[in-house]
């Protein structure tokens, strides 16, 4: 009874000290991801328009790339949604992927930053090859987000 891959799915949250508003403010544009430690640099078109679009170089200059298109922005609520659309399995090992990045009110005035992702790994048959497993696929994510995330507490390690 082989089946196919199933739709994995990763969630990171990270409080910081910083006013909900303070936090969108440096990751609320979907076009400058200069935040994250793994981007080196960020280009697209669009703004925070739906089906605005952003490739991601990593690393340096002739690095990976990701590209993005954004699916849902909700600047009241500070949320938005995107897919890659087109990117290596070498670069992130992973097929069909959605995020969706979120601040939240937090304790004591601080925010709850929420990165989301859902995704099929890398290898789309049976018997993957292990760097393109589930796991696979899910500690790659898994350590995209948390670069992110430790870089943003870090930046507001010293709010309020």
């Amino acid at each position: 009874m082989a089946h196919g891959p199933t739709r994995q799915k990763v969630t990171l949250t990270m409080e910081v000290p910083a006013a909900p508003a303070e936090v969108w403010e440096v990751i609320g544009s979907f076009q400058d991801m200069s935040w994250h430690p793994a981007v080196f640099s960020t280009t697209g078109e669009g703004g925070n328009e739906i089906d605005a679009t952003r490739r991601l170089v990593l690393g340096e200059e002739g690095g990976g790339t990701i590209d993005e298109v954004l699916y849902k922005y909700d600047p009241e609520k500070m949320t938005y949604s995107y897919r890659i659309t087109e990117v290596a399995v070498e670069v992130l090992p992973v097929t069909n992927y959605s995020s969706h990045l979120t601040v939240k009110p937090g304790a004591n005035g601080g925010s709850l930053i929420e990165w989301r992702g859902a995704f099929y790994r890398g290898y789309p048959n049976n018997d993957p090859p292990p760097e393109l497993s589930d796991e696979a696929a899910i500690a790659a994510v898994s350590a995209v987000y948390q670069a992110g995330l430790d870089a943003l507490a870090e930046r507001f390690a010293g709010s309020n």
